[in-house]
């Protein structure tokens, strides 16, 4: 039997008992590979303008920078995948709030599809001009548009969602007012446009799109964590993107787009401009000031006993927490966020507690992981519950350190995006739970550490 023959049919009976019903990355990936198996020869280019095509995925806007599909070919596929792939790339929104065309990544993002690939497939025409109408300006000036006209019914970008089962995803629905330009819609555009620029400027014409994809999304860092990883994966795709993108030029693009809508009033163009200011400054903020926060529906948190208590915002103090138990750094998304059920679980059910107790915590695999998050009152410093946030790092820091990217990550992004959001009192004081309780916590080697942090106070009022 052919090598190619033999090979077909391994990946189509994993994928027939897996990944027809599953929305994995590494679902999406292996029915690439399926496709590539039977279609020797094709660059990466004619893949991904293959799988378009079987999708059915065209638009004037398309076109336009990137031409029409009549040159691209008929990739030779089983039915199911071809289903498949269309089915996952294809983008679209219900009235009940579910998102398709998104698939979970190893890192815990939702990534959707459409967007990724057309980042991609301009990068590969060396049409890298392309990256921000296609990705960007016109999904955000669109998003904006529908939030004015239904102002009361949507937000203006970025809801996110979660999935029906974290180890199984199948079903992906919003948690918020939905938007046109969603979470999962925007990370996907940020993946295209790292790509696109990468494959744009490096050679990776003998590179299938298989492998291309296990690199950037099928990491997983060791010990070492992201401190030790390679620079084009997913779990850096924040530090990537704001290395690349020119926040100018997409924001003078999105204003350009809005000049050729003339069926506004003045009213509503007034509002138009309003909200595109507010919210692109907001984009920036979320998605290149703030460290990746994964929800607490994305970690599968347990709902909240009782009723919360607020926070009157801007709080003046920040504490910060190791948890001892679990003793060691979590490096994956499904690590630690069985590490953060598992903490819920003690503190709701050994402790009495209504909640987990940290506002957030910081794990060694790129993300913030939200406790009690920013307007609930957390169990995390006695007397200072209502007055400030604490943030708490995976693992026992008495004798080591956390990895110095996620350090860096609460040091300067965790607390950026807290002040910048008005959450953080610009003049905030930084402390160790020891200094406010009879502990070891955070560690000795941790408490050194914050010493040398700004905004470290030895005196607690």
């Amino acid at each position: 039997m052919d090598w190619h023959l033999r090979l077909l049919l391994s990946l189509l009976v994993v994928f027939a008992a897996e990944a027809t019903t599953t929305k994995h990355m590494k679902d999406f990936i292996r029915a690439v590979e399926s496709i590539e198996a039977v279609n020797p020869g094709l660059q990466m280019l004619d893949v991904v303008k293959g799988l378009r095509k079987a999708a059915g995925f065209e638009t004037d806007l398309i076109k336009r920078y990137l031409g029409d599909l009549s040159d691209a070919h008929d990739l030779v596929a089983d039915p199911s995948v071809t289903s498949y792939v269309s089915e996952v790339i294809n983008h679209s929104l219900s009235e009940l709030g579910k998102e398709k065309g998104v698939v979970l990544t190893l890192d815990g993002s939702n990534v959707a599809l459409a967007p990724m690939l057309l980042g991609l497939e301009a990068g590969l025409q060396s049409t890298v001009q392309a990256l921000y109408p296609l990705i960007f300006t016109d999904n955000l000036v669109a998003s904006f548009l529908h939030h004015v006209h239904n102002e009361q019914t949507t937000v203006p970008f970025g809801t996110k969602g979660f999935w029906d089962s974290i180890s199984s995803p199948k079903v992906y629905t919003l948690s918020d007012l939905p938007s046109l330009a969603t979470d999962a819609l925007i990370t996907g555009g940020i993946d295209g446009f790292i790509l696109g620029s990468e494959v744009s400027t490096s050679n990776h014409l003998e590179r299938s799109l298989s492998d291309l994809l296990k690199s950037y999304y099928s990491h997983q860092p060791d010990a070492a964590g992201l401190d030790a990883s390679p620079r084009l994966i997913s779990q850096k795709r924040r530090m990537n993107f704001k290395k690349l993108v020119s926040f100018s030029l997409l924001k003078s693009q999105m204003v350009q787009a809005l000049t050729v809508r003339r069926n506004l009033n003045e009213s509503e163009r007034k509002r138009l401009d309003d909200v595109m200011n507010e919210g692109f400054d907001q984009f920036v903020h979320v998605y290149a000031v703030c460290p990746k926060i994964v929800t607490r529906s994305q970690w599968g948190a347990a709902a909240f006993i009782g009723s919360p208590s607020y926070l009157s915002l801007p709080v003046p103090y920040l504490f910060i927490h190791h948890t001892y138990q679990p003793s060691k750094p979590c490096t994956t998304f499904d690590q630690c966020a069985s590490d953060m059920r598992s903490m819920q679980r003690y503190h709701q059910q050994s402790n009495g507690w209504s909640d987990i107790g940290y506002s957030f915590v910081a794990g060694s695999d790129g993300s913030m992981y939200e406790g009690r998050g920013w307007n609930w009152v957390g169990a995390h410093t006695s007397g200072y519950n209502s007055k400030g946030y604490g943030v708490c790092f995976i693992g026992d820091y008495t004798s080591t350190l956390p990895i110095r990217s996620a350090l860096d990550m609460v040091r300067y992004d965790f607390t950026s995006c807290a002040i910048n959001g008005g959450r953080l009192s610009s003049y905030y004081n930084l402390y160790g739970h020891r200094q406010a309780s009879s502990t070891d916590c955070p560690g000795n080697s941790l408490y050194r550490e914050i010493q040398n942090w700004a905004n470290w106070e030895s005196y607690l009022p």
